[in-house]
């Protein structure tokens, strides 16, 4: 081994230089003095088949650091996770295991946003732009058809196979908001904006950037289009029907015949094995969640659930999360979980349960005839049998929906916990 000798003068100049190296190489909220990203909104906009997907983020200074929101509508998402990589800068996105690279050059920016969840390798081009609050047309032409009600829709992918939603929507002048709802959940905070008849809607939640297009037929019926990032692509019809309807979210999964209960052991995140019958959840009613960090319907039911459980836990109430993640296994899938577990505060246990995959899921609980979809919430009462499965999630962009998936959810909770063993 080679030895190499410096003087005191030459060990503080290196020991101030790696100072600096540590300090532009931390992860964390920017100070003021970085001065990388100005206050205010800016206007991003993703390059993906050969489409343009809009989003607005704003800037804000927050106790001296530089913090930023991903907008949609009513929605704000915090981002506030950067580290600096030589002249860029790298955003971390929330919850997911996403980023955007970026250089920033007063008030403009550039670079990729990249998603590292997938097999396939993503990386899309974005720009920006400091001082703009438009998301698409900066003055379109007066709207000369309005979009506004329920929509019954149906949306038909590359291979031909189709699937049931609703459209609700609402629009005054040219700015539009609203969402899809599936049978197994929603497209959460749309935005937009109607010119002429054409409409066009986006989201950009972190992880999940959609953009939407219809224009009306004769008959007044929509035909649009529907691109997600660098490969889904899907078209779409829609018809006026206030009295659209989807199955119901509560009968859509349930347990083979011969079961009445379910059974499980999963590591949590401190490696410890966690069973549905360990001595803790004896006596309980226990939620079991079906869930993915990954998954922005899973992101908006957690939001709910983690301050349920710290306001009802006293009332006889547990909830077990069962992640399935986009990792190879759980050293991957515990990072991910517990920046989750993090960000929403969560309480409760927990576990790693496989992967990301429908399948996968309904292998780890055979009782199951199936998992259609992420989030899944199973209600077992205090004897440990299951009591309701609800499949999917309709968040609060969904509104009605939401409220009416908020009033049944109490109302069975408050039913189940009232029970006596």
């Amino acid at each position: 081994m080679i030895r190499t000798y410096f003087n005191t003068p030459t060990r503080l100049i290196l020991l101030l230089a790696l100072s600096l190296t540590q300090l532009l190489t931390s992860c964390g909220s920017m100070t003021s003095t970085d001065n990388t990203i100005k206050p205010g909104p800016w206007r991003v906009v993703l390059q993906a088949q050969g489409q343009e997907i809009p989003f607005i983020m704003e800037a804000e200074e927050q106790n001296g650091n530089t913090v930023l929101y991903l907008v949609n509508a009513d929605e704000r998402i915090l981002v506030d996770e950067f580290h600096q990589e030589g002249d860029s800068l790298r955003i971390r996105l929330h919850i997911f295991d996403a980023d955007l690279i970026a250089k920033v050059e007063g008030d403009k920016m550039a670079g990729r946003f990249t998603r590292n969840d997938l097999t396939k390798p993503y990386s899309v081009p974005f720009t920006a732009e400091h001082g703009k609050t438009n998301r698409f047309k900066e003055n379109p032409a007066p709207a000369t058809f309005d979009y506004t009600g329920k929509w019954e829709v149906n949306f038909t992918k590359k291979d031909g196979n189709t699937y049931p939603a609703i459209g609700v929507f609402e629009q005054k002048d040219n700015h539009v908001t609203g969402t899809f709802i599936t049978q197994t959940g929603d497209y959460r905070y749309l935005e937009g904006q109607v010119e002429g008849n054409e409409l066009k809607l986006s989201t950009f939640d972190g992880n999940h950037d959609y953009l939407f297009t219809a224009t009306p037929a004769a008959d007044s019926t929509l035909k649009g289009e529907y691109f997600a990032g660098l490969y889904d692509y899907e078209t779409w019809t829609a018809k006026r029907n206030e009295n659209a309807q989807l199955a119901n979210a509560n009968e859509l999964t349930f347990l083979k015949p011969g079961y009445e209960s379910l059974e499980f052991t999963f590591p949590n995140l401190e490696g410890k094995k966690v069973s549905l019958s360990d001595e803790k959840y004896k006596g309980k009613v226990v939620l079991v969640q079906l869930l993915g960090s990954w998954c922005p319907n899973c992101m908006d039911e957690t939001q709910f659930l983690a301050p349920y459980y710290a306001k009802n836990k006293d009332r006889g109430l547990e909830i077990i999360g069962l992640g399935f993640e986009r990792t190879k296994g759980y050293e991957q899938a515990v990072p991910r979980l517990t920046k989750m577990k993090d960000r929403f505060d969560i309480e409760y246990d927990l576990l790693y349960a496989g992967p990301a995959d429908k399948e996968a899921a309904a292998q780890a609980l055979p009782a199951l005839n199936h998992v259609l979809s992420f989030p899944t919430t199973i209600f077992i009462d205090r004897q440990g049998k299951v009591r309701k499965i609800h499949t999917g999630f309709s968040g609060p962009g969904t509104g009605q929906y939401y409220e009416a998936w908020l009033a049944d959810f109490n109302k069975t909770m408050d039913e189940l916990l009232a029970e006596k063993i």
